[in-house]
C-alpha cells in the first residue's frame, strides 16, 4: 500500500516503473483486440485490460530484478502475484471511483510538472522533449492521453491517500503507555536450585507413570517421514587393497617428488632492511652494546616482527647473506649483510636441520595416494557401463553381484548421517528420489559413485514405548525432579519474602539490573525475564528450570527516563510506528467502505485472457 506523501510523488514512480518495463521488453508490449477493454470495474470505474497486464509485469519484472531469474506466470501464480496485482488494481480503481464521485482531480498545470521531472521525457538540454515523450509512450503501448489520464488520476489516489495518512495523530496517552511498557527497567536477585539440593530420594517410576509421560510427549520420539532406500555404492577406500603397484612406479613417484622427501637445512629467518651501511652498522652497534633488542629496532621503526618475517629459508635463498646468517645459533642477530632492499641486520629464530626420507621409508605414503589416484581412476573408468547396465534394466542387486559395489538398506531421514547419508550427493539424491524413479550411477564427490532406488516411505510414526523406555525414564526423572525441587524452592521464596536473604538459605544469589523487556542476557534461564515484570519489589517467586528450580526476588521497578536520548530516540519510533499502523488500519477500512458502496466486478474470463497473452 503506498503512502502518499504528495499528489504528484506517487506517479513520477508510477510512470518510471512503465519505463523500466519497456527497457526489459521481455514480455513485449500486450496487445488485446476483439473487444476486450476490462477486467471488471469499482462502481462506474473499469479496470482496465492494459492496467492489469502492466501491474503485473511490473511485479514480475521487480521479482525478477531481486531473484536475478527470469519469472513465469505460472510461477507468478504459485507465488501470489497475480492476486496481490488483481487485489491493488481493484484498490486503485475504487479510489479513482471516489475521486470522480466528490469530484477530486488535479489540474493541467500539476501533470505538466510532474511530465517535466521525467529522465526519460527530457531531451539534451535536459528540458522536457516532446519528441521524447510521444516516442517512450509508443513504446510502451500508451497514447498521451492515456498516460496522462493515468498520470492524473494516480495523483487523485495520492491526493486521498494523503488526507487519510496525514490526518491520523495519536494521543500522548497513548504512546506514554508504549513508552513506560517499552523503557521501564527490573532489578533482581536469583538462584538456581540443582538436583543435588533434593531433601529426598527420586521415587521410582511405575510402568503406568511411564506409559503416560510418554502419551503426553510422544512427539519427541515420533519418526519424522523415512524413506526405506536401497542403494549401491563404491568408494576408492573399498577397493585400494587390491590396486597393484610395482616398484617402477613407486620409485618414479619417489623421484618426482623428492624435494618433498629431501629437505635442505633451513633457518627461520627476520629481517629488518636500513636505508644505508652506517644506519645499519649504527643499529647493530646498538644491540651489541645491550642498549636495545632486535624487537626494540622494529618497533622504532613502526613496525611489527610480522613485516620483518621471512620464513623459513635455505642458505641459497639468502644469497651473500647465506654465510653470515647460517653461522648464526638461535636467537642470535648478525648485520649489516646485503639483501635485495638494501643493508640489513638478520635474526635467527629456529635452525631446521635438514630432512632425508630414504626410498624405503617413503613407501608407504606413496603406495597409500597412488593407490588412492589409481582407484579413483578405476570408479571413474567404469562409472560409464554401470551406468548403462542399469540403463539397460539391470537391478542394483545384480549389479553388487557382479561388480565391486557394495549392496545396502538405509531408512532414511533428514537427520540421517552415518555411512552413505553423509555424503552431501546421497542426501540431496535421497531428498529428491521418488517411486517413479529409475536407478543411475551418481557422484558421490571423492571419486565414488553411488545409485539408489526407493522401496518405501513411511509416514511420521512413534516410536514403540519399549524401544524407547529409558528414554522415557530418563525424562520422567528430569521432570519429577524438578517438581520436586519445585516444591522446595516455594518454601524458599516464603522465606525470602519474608526477609530471609538468599546467603542465609544456602543460596548463591546472581543479580541482574536495568534489564528491560527484550534483554538478551547469555545463560541466564528462560522464564525469569518474563516473570520479573509480571512481580512486585520484594515479592519471590519459584520457576521451574531444566532438572532444577529457580528462585528469584524482584528487587526494584524504575520507570523509563523520559529525558535521556535513547527514551527520546524509543519514543519516536513508537510514534512513527503506532501512527503508521492505526493509518494503514484506517486506509483499509476506508477503501473497504468504497468498494462495498460502489460494489466490485470482476470477468475472471477477462483476466484469464490476459494470462493467455503472457505464455
Amino acid at each position: 500500500m503506498a503512502r502518499g506523501k504528495s499528489s504528484i510523488g506517487k506517479t513520477l514512480v508510477w510512470g518510471l516503473l512503465i519505463l523500466v518495463v519497456m527497457g526489459f521488453g521481455a514480455f513485449g508490449t500486450v496487445n488485446f483486440s476483439g473487444g476486450l477493454r476490462g477486467i471488471g470495474s469499482v462502481g462506474d470505474t473499469e479496470i482496465s485490460v492494459n492496467d492489469y497486464s502492466r501491474a503485473l509485469q511490473n511485479e514480475m519484472r521487480a521479482f525478477e530484478a531481486q531473484t536475478g531469474q527470469p519469472m513465469t506466470l505460472d510461477q507468478a501464480q504459485q507465488f501470489g502475484l497475480d492476486r496481490q496485482v488483481l487485489a491493488q488494481v481493484v484498490t486503485n480503481a475504487a479510489l479513482d471511483d471516489e475521486a470522480a464521485r466528490i469530484g477530486l482531480s488535479v489540474g493541467d498545470d500539476q501533470v505538466a510538472e510532474a511530465l517535466s521531472q521525467v529522465g526519460a521525457f527530457q531531451g539534451p538540454d535536459g528540458k522536457f522533449n516532446r519528441e521524447s515523450y510521444a516516442f517512450a509512450l509508443r513504446n510502451t503501448g500508451l497514447t498521451e492521453a492515456e498516460f496522462e489520464d493515468d498520470l492524473r488520476s494516480e495523483s487523485a489516489r495520492n491526493l486521498l491517500n494523503s488526507a487519510v495518512y496525514s490526518g491520523t495523530t495519536l494521543p500522548d496517552t497513548y504512546v506514554d503507555t508504549l513508552l513506560g511498557w517499552a523503557g521501564e527497567t527490573r532489578d533482581f536477585t536469583w538462584a538456581r536450585l540443582g538436583a543435588d539440593a533434593l531433601k529426598t530420594g527420586l521415587p521410582v517410576a511405575t510402568d503406568e507413570e511411564l506409559q503416560t509421560w510418554y502419551d503426553a510427549h510422544v512427539a519427541q520420539f515420533t519418526l519424522p517421514e523415512t524413506k526405506v532406500i536401497t542403494y549401491a555404492w563404491i568408494t576408492p577406500d573399498m577397493i585400494v587393497d587390491s590396486v597393484e603397484l610395482d616398484e617402477a612406479t613407486l620409485r618414479a613417484a619417489y623421484d618426482e617428488r623428492s624435494a618433498e622427501f629431501n629437505l635442505p637445512e633451513r633457518r627461520l629467518v627476520e629481517r629488518l632492511v636500513f636505508g644505508n651501511e652506517a644506519e645499519a652498522q649504527q643499529a647493530m652497534d646498538r644491540i651489541t652494546s645491550g642498549e636495545i633488542g632486535f624487537e626494540g629496532l622494529v618497533e622504532e621503526r613502526g613496525l611489527q616482527l610480522a613485516d620483518t618475517d621471512l620464513g623459513d629459508v635455505t642458505k641459497g635463498e639468502l644469497d651473500e647473506a647465506g654465510d653470515g646468517v647460517y653461522a648464526l645459533d638461535t636467537g642470535e642477530v648478525a648485520g649489516p649483510l646485503p639483501s635485495n632492499l638494501g643493508p640489513a641486520l638478520y635474526r635467527v629464530n629456529a635452525i631446521l636441520h635438514a630432512q632425508e626420507t630414504p626410498f624405503e621409508e617413503a613407501v608407504p605414503s606413496l603406495r597409500d595416494e597412488l593407490a588412492l589416484d589409481r582407484a579413483r581412476r578405476v570408479i571413474e573408468g567404469m562409472a560409464q557401463s554401470l551406468d548403462d547396465e542399469l540403463a539397460g534394466g539391470a537391478t542394483l542387486e545384480e549389479l553388487a553381484s557382479d561388480t565391486e559395489m557394495e549392496l545396502g538398506t538405509i531408512a532414511w531421514t533428514q537427520q540421517s548421517d552415518e555411512t552413505i547419508a553423509g555424503y552431501d550427493a546421497f542426501r540431496e539424491a535421497a531428498q529428491a528420489v521418488t517411486a517413479d524413479d529409475y536407478p543411475s550411477i551418481s557422484d558421490l564427490g571423492d571419486g565414488g559413485v553411488f545409485a539408489l532406488r526407493l522401496d518405501e516411505i513411511r509416514p511420521p510414526a512413534p516410536r514403540p514405548f519399549e524401544e524407547v523406555r529409558d528414554e522415557v525414564a530418563a525424562g520422567w526423572d528430569k521432570d519429577k525432579t524438578t517438581e520436586m525441587l519445585v516444591a522446595q524452592a516455594e518454601e524458599l521464596a516464603q522465606q525470602i519474602a519474608g526477609g530471609a536473604s538468599f546467603a542465609d538459605l544456602g543460596l548463591e544469589p546472581m543479580q541482574e539490573q536495568t534489564l528491560t523487556r527484550d534483554a538478551q542476557i547469555p545463560d541466564m534461564p528462560g522464564g525469569l525475564l518474563e516473570a520479573a515484570f509480571e512481580m512486585q519489589p520484594g515479592e519471590a517467586r519459584a520457576l521451574p528450570g531444566d532438572g532444577a528450580a529457580l528462585i528469584m526476588q524482584l528487587d526494584a521497578v524504575t520507570p523509563v527516563d523520559r529525558e535521556s536520548d535513547a527514551s527520546k530516540q524509543l519514543e519516536g519510533l513508537l510514534k512513527d510506528r503506532a501512527a503508521s499502523s492505526v493509518a494503514q488500519d484506517l486506509f483499509r477500512a476506508f477503501v473497504t467502505d468504497i468498494q462495498e458502496r460502489a460494489g466490485v466486478n470482476i470477468d475472471q474470463q477477462a483476466v484469464n485472457a490476459v494470462h493467455t497473452n503472457f505464455r
